[in-house]
């Protein structure tokens, strides 16, 4: 019977709906003397739902009444995104100048200080009655920022350390936090390293380490040219200071030689003349120009 009161139904839908109540999609049994009957819903911006009307009869009884009306979703409907608590959106990074993040109750990451966190110099300052903070990092807390501290760009597999000629537990600008992390972590305080003012592992190492040295040649010493031929390069080796000597006083000789020759062709010169015959290689001298005249 209950499935049989369509047209119940439809009027009970028709009432929740004001008219937008489509055709009829189908009915579902609920229980005993209880069905639902499903119609389409023809409004704009509802495609893929249905109403839902759902009728029941008493025991004994022939009259069947409508429990609800509901409007569904179907399996084609457009739905939102499912909610999700705003604690569970939140990232690293999120909070911006003048957001505020409320603390969450029981949070597993905080213990009450009179626990005691590990920390002689906290646990001393907590006994005292009004002293000391009201929570501190649990063990489950610090485990945590251990394990996000090392795999992050501060740690020790990060491509700055892997590359690194000394870790940053050796460096005199290595801070070490204080507490149980004090023997794993700690702050770079060196203005020119990339990890200024946070946190890094003890194994963690950059180019600034306060410990390297680098071999370099002094200014002043002479070093040789290297040139690129195209295919492989080289360098000219510096000349021995003894070739170099050898070189400037076989340049010295040659410039002496040329002076001398220089100056025996200005004698010849000379001779010539002031009118004095040059021997002829005969052993007789040339006759004056006076003499050969007169003949």
């Amino acid at each position: 019977m209950c499935a049989a009161a369509l047209d119940k139904a439809r009027s009970a839908a028709l009432e929740a709906g004001s008219g937008s109540v489509g055709d009829h999609l189908g009915v579902r049994g609920e229980g005993d003397r209880i069905v639902t009957h499903a119609f389409a819903a023809d409004m704009p911006g509802y495609r893929g739902w249905y109403w839902a009307v759902t009728v029941a009869r008493a025991p004994w009884s022939k009259a069947v009444t409508v429990d609800e009306v509901v409007l569904l979703p179907g399996a084609q409907a457009l739905l939102a995104p499912q909610w999700v608590p705003w604690r569970e959106r939140l990232r690293p990074g999120d909070l911006g100048p003048g957001d505020v993040l409320p603390a969450v109750e029981d949070d597993p990451r905080l213990v009450p200080a009179y626990f005691g966190a590990g920390d002689s110099d906290v646990e001393t300052l907590a006994s005292e009655l009004g002293l000391g903070r009201q929570l501190v990092m649990s063990d489950e807390g610090r485990l945590e920022a251990a394990d996000r501290w090392l795999s992050g760009e501060h740690g020790p597999q990060a491509a700055m350390a892997r590359h690194a000629p000394a870790p940053c537990g050796t460096c005199g600008f290595f801070l070490p936090l204080a507490g149980p992390l004090r023997a794993a972590f700690g702050a770079c305080g060196n203005e020119f390293a990339p990890a200024d003012g946070r946190v890094v592992s003890v194994e963690y190492g950059c180019g600034a380490h306060s410990g390297l040295v680098v071999d370099a040649p002094p200014r002043a010493q002479r070093t040789g040219a290297v040139f690129d031929d195209g295919e492989e390069i080289q360098a000219s080796a510096a000349p021995r200071p003894g070739a170099v000597a050898a070189s400037q006083a076989d340049a010295g000789s040659a410039i002496q030689d040329e002076g001398a020759i220089q100056d025996e062709g200005a004698t010849q010169d000379e001779g010539v003349g002031d009118g004095t015959a040059a021997d002829d290689g005969t052993g007789e001298s040339g006759a004056a120009p006076g003499e050969l005249a007169a003949g």
